[in-house]
């Protein structure tokens, strides 16, 4: 039998949590995606199919965006912007990634502009 590769791995745990949440348009879903370079967030209204908002390190021109400096950045500019739509409440939805390093400052960040998970 195989060894399943950490790619296929974190997409089966994010199938898992995906069939549980789900965005709407009074509570979305924010959505993680992070490479080795790279950290990327959207809000996300799945009954529409709409992507309300979006920050990545590439979208802010960061020189490095794989480093926790870089997720609490992009978390602090995501954050304002959910803030100016005025949602108080959303869904985090980590990506089948676990809740520890970028993620977490990502969220921390975001969470520090008032928005409530």
């Amino acid at each position: 039998m195989a060894k399943m590769t950490r790619t296929k791995a974190r997409r089966k745990k994010h199938l898992r949590v995906r069939s549980k949440i789900s965005g709407t348009a009074t509570i979305p879903r924010i959505n993680v995606y992070k490479s080795h370079k790279n950290i990327e967030v959207q809000l996300i209204d799945d009954v529409n199919r709409k992507t309300l908002a979006h920050s990545s390190s590439i979208s802010m021109k960061l020189p490095y965006g794989g480093n926790i400096e870089s997720a609490t950045k992009v978390g602090e500019n995501f954050g304002t912007k959910v803030a100016a739509l005025k949602l108080e409440k959303v869904v985090f939805d980590r990506g089948g990634y676990i809740y520890h390093g970028r993620v977490k400052a990502l969220a921390e960040a975001i969470k520090e502009k008032g928005v409530k998970f």
